[in-house]
């Protein structure tokens, strides 16, 4: 693309003069035309961005904007069609880098109801948006242009695929095969999903759904979950997470269980010390911790922040019984291993407070093996609205919002550091934009972390205390301080389950110091940014590779690398990136495939026995003294680099202006191309039977990781063409009509991936064809 010569001359043409560090800092990035209240990347230059329906200035094909796609190189946004609602819908990746989002609200218009003419729960005349409480919408997310490729559009009709019921706040998580459990929700708005005094736990007359399902549909009926009647008005976006042998770990209220979904068995874990909220409304930060070698890729899932109150102060769907915006969130963190490799019992662990109480704040998983916690207030909850059961209308102090102190700084937790100095905002720039409900956060390919969204709005309003937010930033991780950053070659597109390992290049002047210590001091990190919404990122993952190294005389380290272990459950099939971490410096995340591409039991084989590693005692690399070091280890060894010093001040080179000069010129192009689109858019596992789904059974090739140390990996993968490249010889690709003779996953309706029977193949993002009842 024309972008890629541009990014080249402004790295050319960078001058080699000192500048401030990037590590820490968050700097403006642009506008996103839409609050970006979901974003998840899309292969290796795009993020994806859907907002709820409402009134935004934006408009496309004749409607208000409610969806966005922003290129991460030019820092500029290209508008998106999609027509059902998917407000407080849940997300997640497919095997073979698609993404499905599922359910949402009703049709809306202006106000967020339905009181304008001729609106209703169906569709809205006025912004012209469905219903989206049973909607599927699935999209093949792609490196090209998105106007002039129909592949690259949302496919998403509220004739089109459908769950069994309808779902607004539902969980989601893959199973080893690929396909998605999902689970509870709303069946209607509210604060939460019950009644007061709660006589109807399961159903609550009708606004809460106590089911769970499987996409693809396989034609097993929905069933009840015990666990969310006993959790009911905080079992909204139940935090789940697989765990290696095929159950799930789930946590809502202040209630856990592992759940074994095939056959509706719950096991009952510990209760949340403290009765402390995590799921949403309270909405603390949770992640999985990165999963070890040293460990043996135990999973243990970590909670920060939150909020507790009186159960009956939650109040119901309508509004809680106090304020909260009066109340300090929290700061407690606590551990869980669900599944000891000991067989101790399971039991909630205290960790390292946060420096500070937050509720809405989210970890995103760094490819240095630390956690960034961003976003959030002090103060409150998530949700909105006009009043509580203690304040009128017309008297709420924060417009509608249901927080305040927004925490603009983020901070920093590293999993492997002692008890008591596990948590650090030193260095840490602050937000220009409070990031309040509907906030988002997504690790990308270059390693910083974009960050967006905050509406605590019922519509569109931008003179409020806490506006509905355009704007995103880019937080730069310490790591950028560095002037060097690996340049690893060899990576595969594709990684298995077992079998035979791969070798990694990373020739001599991507660090600095004694090779050996370097080559001890490194870690391969295979991750998932995941989805995210509502301070989370539904099926975000980090798993080291196994690895030995043999160090060669001119420098250059070759790392013998295991593929994924031999058990899908641990690292889900489909997209990934895989980054190599010298003294705690990552590379470029570059994209690949995790098992097969397809939905089904992933091929597993033993994992191959790596060589034993050869070390050269004069071998040192040739980048800058320091350049790959930022005084903390990252490596799988003890020892540490003896170049390894401490820096944290202006790195030299020239990247901030390289990065600068790139903006200019990205911008300039961006602008050019968006005015011209807007113009034309804009109106004003293992083998045991873990999942519920039919299962199937890839090679894999070799690619060159890009050598530029801070611009975004470049690869082109659109599905199609990326299917027939790496799956040689079968014909189809399994995640559109027309599949391969015998595919489980052809249509008809059940299992489908592309629901539109017809579909106009001249279609695009800028034209699709609108879908009516």
């Amino acid at each position: 693309m024309f972008l890629q010569p541009l990014v080249a001359l402004g790295l050319a043409a960078a001058p080699l003069a000192r500048a401030d560090a990037l590590g820490g800092q968050i700097v403006v990035a642009g506008d996103t035309l839409v609050s970006a209240m979901m974003m998840f990347v899309g292969r290796s230059s795009k993020v994806y961005i859907l907002d709820k329906v409402e009134g935004n200035a934006n408009q496309i094909n004749g409607h208000s904007l409610y969806a966005s796609v922003w290129d991460i190189a030019s820092r500029t946004a290209e508008p998106m069609d999609v027509q059902t609602n998917p407000f407080c819908a849940a997300g997640m990746h497919l095997p073979n880098g698609s993404f499905a989002v599922f359910g949402g609200n009703n049709a809306v218009g202006p106000g967020g109801d339905n009181s304008s003419p001729g609106s209703n729960t169906t569709y809205d005349p006025t912004y012209q948006d469905y219903g989206g409480t049973k909607a599927i919408r699935v999209i093949d997310t792609c490196d090209g242009d998105i106007n002039s490729n129909s592949a690259c559009a949302w496919y998403d009709s509220p004739n089109g695929l459908q769950m069994q019921s309808s779902r607004w706040y539902p969980a989601a998580e893959p199973f080893g095969n690929g396909s998605v459990l999902i689970i509870g929700g709303f069946s209607s708005g509210g604060y939460i999903n019950r009644n007061y005094p709660n006589g109807d736990p399961f159903y609550s007359g009708g606004g809460s759904n106590p089911t769970y399902e499987v996409y693809p549909n396989n034609g097993v009926a929905q069933r009840v979950m015990n666990f969310m009647g006993k959790t009911s008005g905080l079992n909204s976006y139940a935090l789940t997470y697989l765990m290696s042998s095929g159950k799930f770990f789930i946590q809502a209220n202040y209630s856990t269980i592992l759940f074994d979904a095939d056959n509706n068995i719950e096991t009952n874990l510990p209760d949340m010390p403290n009765q402390i909220i995590r799921v949403y409304p309270a909405s603390g930060a949770n992640a999985m911790l990165p999963l070890t070698v040293d460990k043996n890729y135990q999973q243990t899932i970590l909670f920060c922040g939150g909020f507790y109150m009186q159960d009956g102060d939650w109040g119901n769907f309508d509004s809680p019984r106090i304020n909260p915006w009066e109340q300090r969130a929290s700061a407690d963190c606590q551990r869980m291993t669900p599944e000891p490799s000991d067989g101790s019992t399971p039991t909630y662990v205290q960790d390292d407070d946060m420096p500070n109480p937050r509720t809405m704040g989210q970890f995103i998983l760094l490819p240095d093996g630390k956690m960034l916690v961003v976003n959030g207030g002090r103060n409150g909850t998530a949700g909105y609205g006009t009043h509580t059961n203690i304040t009128a209308v017309g008297q709420m102090p924060y417009g509608e919002s249901y927080a305040t102190e927004p925490q603009l700084q983020p901070a920093i937790y590293d999993p492997s550091a002692t008890a008591g100095s596990r948590w650090s905002q030193a260095g840490l720039g602050t937000s220009t934009f409070p990031r309040l409900y509907h906030s988002s956060a997504i690790l990308l390919p270059d390693g910083s972390v974009m960050i967006a969204g905050s509406n605590p709005n019922i519509d569109v309003n931008l003179t409020t205390i806490y506006p509905t937010t355009y704007k995103a930033e880019y937080f730069y991780p310490p790591y950028f301080n560095a002037t060097t950053r690996p340049v690893p070659s060899g990576i595969p597109s594709t990684i298995s389950y077992g079998g035979s390992y791969f070798d990694i290049t990373v020739p001599a002047s991507s660090y600095s110091g004694s090779a050996n210590d370097a080559a001890d001091n490194t870690k391969i990190w295979l991750s998932r940014p995941g989805w995210t919404t509502h301070a989370m990122n539904m099926g975000q993952r980090m798993l080291q590779l196994n690895s030995t190294y043999s160090v060669q005389s001119n420098g250059t380290i070759v790392f013998h690398t295991s593929q994924a272990p031999p058990n899908a459950n641990l690292f889900q099939p489909g997209p990934a990136y895989i980054w190599v971490t010298i003294n705690g410096i990552p590379s470029n995340g570059t994209y690949v495939v995790v098992g097969n591409g397809q939905m089904g039991t992933q091929p597993v084989s033993n994992a191959a026995q790596l060589p034993a590693s050869v070390r050269v005692d004069s071998a040192s690399g040739t980048a800058s003294g320091g350049s790959t070091s930022t005084g903390s280890s990252s490596g799988s060894s003890a020892t540490s680099s003896s170049s390894s010093s401490s820096h944290t001040g202006a790195i030299v080179g020239g990247v901030v202006a390289a990065i600068a000069a790139v903006g200019v010129l990205g911008a300039v192009f961006g602008i050019c191309i968006s005015r011209r689109r807007r113009a034309a858019a804009s109106v004003s596992q293992s083998s045991a039977p873990y999942g519920m789904a039919d299962k199937i059974g890839g090679p894999r090739g070799l690619r060159t990781s890009d050598s530029s140390a801070f611009v975004p990996l470049q690869q082109h993968n659109a599905s199609n063409e990326y299917y027939a490249q790496s799956h040689p010889g079968v014909p189809g690709n399994p995640y559109y009509a027309g599949s391969a003779p015998g595919s489980p996953m052809m249509r008809p309706a059940q299992g489908a991936f592309d629901p539109y029977e017809g579909r106009p193949s001249t279609s695009s993002n800028l034209g699709p064809a609108r879908y009516h009842n």
